[in-house]
């Protein structure tokens, strides 16, 4: 390839996994503040944040301003950061698992988190706990799939024994949750359950997109780093080290960032299924498979995605939709194509 060529190449990459993304973002928080019961247009909004930075006056009636500061703008922080958050765990987990078909919640994060939240729910604990429990039970039970495959993993592959254990511990935790569903009060407490389960970004604040944004870039931030090393742990052991790499010490690096920032996004979220598993894919396909690209795209794509998958929640029936359950009516047939189209390369 010429270099004009190889140029151009380069620009097309930057515009599809860049640019467009960031455009089509812009055009998403535009229309998720002017959607909803009391719409916004997009030059109302900024006034609003504008004077809001600035301490200066906008001349626009203070219900408008509660819509955007106390509903709209929270709301969307948590869509972009949450989406960011499950896709970049989901990119990563994929290539140092080198297995197109994982997602966030295969070394027992979701369970862990599920199990968290349920038990405040249960316990009648305030809304905080709810979130601080499925963050603390997140990370728990992935430190226990890591300390079972440590101890077990002798002469086995260790990213098998890794998957097993997480397989294990995630059973054993879901099996918690449906106790707790079982020993709950049907009229209060199950309910609440349930719905926390199947997802939902209604409930979230600012202080909860402000206590999660540090976690998430204590996860992000690494992972961003070290991007070009995920490429060496897609290959096998024996040539990942051959390369100079020290494959335990890097995975373990890895696992941790990826499985902070997803305890934190299910930690407001509720258990967001899809994201995590299907836009990888998607970035995949604008920018190929090298993580230098890949990762950033994915980051940028996550969270244009579920802040258009919340704004359709929110919007398209008289009572709001589930996130999880919308993500599964979209990525199960997105998925089935991925499966597809791609048959050849994954047998």
């Amino acid at each position: 390839m010429t270099a004009t060529g190889r140029a151009a190449g380069r620009w097309r990459l930057l515009l599809a996994g860049y640019v467009l993304p960031v455009l089509a973002i812009l055009g998403l928080v535009a229309l998720a503040f002017n959607l909803g019961r009391y719409p916004v247009a997009p030059g109302q909004a900024l006034a609003i944040l504008y004077a809001a930075a600035t301490g200066t006056e906008h001349g626009l009636p203070a219900t408008l301003e509660t819509v955007v500061m106390d509903v709209r703008l929270p709301r969307i922080g948590a869509a972009l950061v949450v989406g960011a958050a499950l896709a970049a765990a989901g990119a990563t987990y994929q290539g140092i698992f080198r297995n197109p078909l994982v997602s966030p919640d295969i070394l027992g994060v979701s369970s862990g988190a599920a199990f968290g939240a349920a038990l405040a729910i249960f316990l009648a604990l305030p809304f905080l706990f709810v979130q601080g429990l499925a963050f603390v039970f997140g990370l728990v039970a992935v430190s226990a799939v890591y300390l079972i495959a440590t101890l077990v993993r002798g002469a086995h592959n260790p990213l098998l024994v890794l998957v097993l254990a997480g397989v294990v511990v995630g059973s054993l935790l879901s099996a918690a949750v449906s106790m707790l569903k079982y020993l709950a009060d049907p009229y209060d407490q199950l309910p609440a359950i349930e719905y926390w389960l199947l997802g939902s970004l209604s409930a979230a604040r600012a202080g909860d997109v402000l206590g999660i944004l540090v976690p998430v870039a204590l996860g992000l931030i690494p992972l961003v780093l070290v991007r070009w090393r995920i490429n060496l742990l897609s290959l096998d052991e024996e040539e990942a080290r051959a390369l100079g790499v020290n494959t335990g010490r890097l995975r373990v690096v890895v696992i941790a960032a990826a499985t902070l920032i997803t305890a934190s996004a299910i930690s407001i979220a509720g258990t967001v299924g899809w994201v995590g598993l299907i836009i990888p894919h998607l970035a995949r396909m604008l920018v190929g498979p090298n993580y230098i690209r890949l990762l950033p795209a994915s980051i940028l794509v996550g969270a244009g995605y579920l802040l258009a998958v919340d704004t359709v929640a929110r919007n398209a029936a008289a009572i709001e939709l589930p996130l999880g359950t919308l993500n599964a009516f979209l990525g199960a047939p997105f998925f089935l194509y991925l499966l597809a189209r791609a048959r050849r390369s994954w047998t």
